[in-house]
């Protein structure tokens, strides 16, 4: 019997004025899968990652997460059911630590208030969690407890991560974890989501292709709101519409 999807987007539609941002998109993400989202500026990958997280609301479509219609449902339900993204500009609490911003994911999992959020990294309960995300996206635990307005944007990144992991993701969606890093840290971005591969299911936006192609099950192409190809890694680099709409440009062939 066939594994059902994690995640079934299916003919999804979102109009800005006269502007299709995604034009009856479908894509799914199987179990253990790294399904990567590609394409031009304004092709429509970071608004479908907003339309699956609840953020942003669909014309049309449906969107199905762990066999359940998730559609209608507010971003705050879909985390509880499984779903975390992080952002191409990271959005992190400047004046706590690194430490500090994984246990209020960890409080927020456990289903805890925030009346006493400044107090969560003391709480052992929540500590060890957090330390464990924060070791597992491999930043130093020297930076641990390093007010976030103090770390490098790589650093930042990797924090991130670290604090969607800590909400126990059934699907993560990652919006450009690549962005804004130098090659050392790109490489080092890389290794982790490889660590993470198989573990977790993950859609991921992004525009390093060498990130893409060493990391990717599969690769859906936008380009316009609409899918142009799926398929394998290979599959996409021989596809000719890719290369004429996309990677020609990318590659520099």
């Amino acid at each position: 019997m066939a594994e059902a999807p994690v995640l079934s987007v299916a003919r999804l539609v979102k109009r800005f004025g006269g502007l299709v941002a995604t034009d009856d998109l479908s894509l799914e993400v199987m179990p253990g899968e790294l399904h990567a989202l590609i394409g031009p500026n304004g092709a429509g990958k970071t608004t479908a990652i907003g339309q699956i997280m609840g953020e942003i609301t669909p014309d049309a479509g449906a969107i199905r997460f762990l066999g359940e219609d998730i559609t209608a449902l507010s971003t705050p339900a879909r985390v509880r059911r499984g779903l975390s993204r992080t952002f191409q500009i990271t959005q992190l609490l400047e004046d706590d630590t690194a430490e500090g911003n994984v246990a209020l994911a960890v409080q927020a999992r456990a289903g805890h208030g925030f009346r006493f959020w400044r107090n969560a990294a003391r709480d052992a309960r929540l500590r060890e969690p957090a330390r464990a995300a924060l070791a597992q996206v491999g930043l130093a635990e020297a930076r641990w407890e390093v007010p976030v307005a103090d770390l490098s944007h790589g650093e930042r990144k990797q924090l991130e991560l670290a604090v969607a992991l800590a909400t126990g993701p059934r699907l993560l969606l990652l919006d450009e974890p690549m962005a804004g890093l130098g090659a050392s840290e790109s490489l080092r971005m890389t290794e982790v989501l490889r660590a993470l591969k198989g573990r977790i299911p993950m859609l991921l936006v992004e525009h390093d292709m060498d990130a893409v192609f060493s990391l990717a099950d599969r690769i859906s192409v936008l380009v316009y709101g609409h899918c142009v190809a799926s398929g394998s890694p290979h599959q996409i680099r021989q596809d000719p519409q890719v290369r004429a709409a996309y990677l020609s440009e990318e590659e520099g062939v």
